[in-house]
């Protein structure tokens, strides 16, 4: 499964570029993430719980940087197991431009399941795979732009 797209966050690039890569803001922004410890150059461990269609499952992984081009680009990889529900891997490639609203952040994402979860079908887990990316990114935008964003969508 592969998506890509595009926001616009009202902030210069070197603070999206702070926020990408702190654990605290990701943690927050980061749909059911229950535990995310570690850092940019290390890497980081993350617990996730999630539904997806009939299926719950708390996914423990490690998630890695790569590519690092400060403040420009990186390429952002993992993998969950969920136990008997499967396992999830993937990756992402995020650019930061800067722009005149603020900076744009372009990411092309391509993930694999494995397990009970991918008996679902490609139509659950493709919608169930946008909703959690525009949900991470709307909450990501929010928490970078602060206020004014949840003044704006309100």
């Amino acid at each position: 499964m592969e998506m890509s797209g595009t926001r616009v966050i009202a902030a210069d690039r070197e603070t999206v570029w702070e926020a990408l890569n702190s654990a605290e803001v990701l943690k927050e922004c980061i749909p059911g993430c229950t535990e995310l410890t570690g850092s940019p150059e290390e890497g980081f461990d993350a617990v996730v719980t999630q539904k997806v269609g009939p299926v719950k499952a708390t996914f423990k992984g490690a998630v890695t940087l790569s590519d690092v081009v400060r403040p420009e680009s990186y390429r952002i990889s993992g993998e969950g197991k969920g136990g008997v529900a499967g396992f999830a891997k993937g990756g992402a490639s995020v650019v930061l431009n800067e722009v005149p609203e603020g900076t744009e952040l372009v990411y092309d994402v391509d993930a694999k399941v494995g397990g009970k979860i991918a008996q679902l079908g490609n139509r659950i887990i493709n919608g169930f795979a946008t909703k959690m990316a525009n949900a991470f990114f709307d909450n990501f935008q929010a928490h970078v732009q602060g206020d004014n964003a949840e003044a704006e969508t309100a």
